[in-house]
């Protein structure tokens, strides 16, 4: 298992940049003295999701009876429609009508941090660790520290890059996500044919 490699898809995934502006419309209604404590908490509850799944994912996999190669090409095709929708947003955005009053772990820590594509991920990476389990907490860890800065610094990103910035880098990073999105599709595609001529 590539480490590093696991760890920047899963932050891709989670997408910390694109996350700023919705962060900040979720917290606008929040005091400015709990705002950063409410940050750290939803973050926490976030990674203790990540990590719990990790956990249970194999589980999971072992119940539905799915095969990797199925895991791969299911978990390039829902890539691709992520990616799809960083680069051309919807009108609604991801949240719809935002509630007023303090967050409790929705929408911040689940599906914004930890949604359903990072859990899918997550499932597909613990499969392919084979049992290594250092190795999968080390790059759920990573993505997750290199995400919360990130988002514990959203107030003021938003302020230096503005909202163009911010969607010409989610735009980008939805293009880096199509091609890997790609390639899982293509070694899922190619397993599944080879596994098929040898029997």
């Amino acid at each position: 298992m590539d480490i590093f490699a696991s760890a920047t898809l899963l932050f891709l995934v989670m997408d910390p940049l694109g996350n700023v502006p919705l962060f900040m419309s979720v917290l606008k209604t929040v005091p400015d003295e709990r705002r950063n404590w409410v940050l750290r908490r939803e973050l926490l509850i976030a990674y203790a999701v990540l990590i719990l799944f990790s956990l249970i994912g194999p589980y999971v996999l072992g119940f539905l009876q799915l095969s990797q190669e199925a895991i791969s090409i299911g978990g390039g095709i829902v890539l691709f429609l992520i990616a799809v929708k960083m680069i051309f947003p919807t009108e609604q955005g991801l949240l719809g009508t935002v509630h007023k009053g303090e967050p409790l772990v929705v929408p911040l820590a689940i599906p914004l941090v930890a949604g359903p594509s990072s859990l899918a991920m997550i499932m597909l990476m613990r499969e392919q660790a084979a049992g290594d389990w250092f190795s999968m907490w080390l790059a759920v860890t990573l993505a997750w520290a290199a995400s919360a800065p990130i988002l514990l610094a959203s107030k003021r990103l938003f302020k230096l890059l503005g909202e163009r910035g911010l969607t010409a880098i989610e735009r980008l990073m939805g293009m880096v996500l199509i091609i890997m999105s790609v390639q899982m599709l293509l070694q899922g595609i190619a397993e599944y044919l080879r596994l098929g001529a040898v029997a």
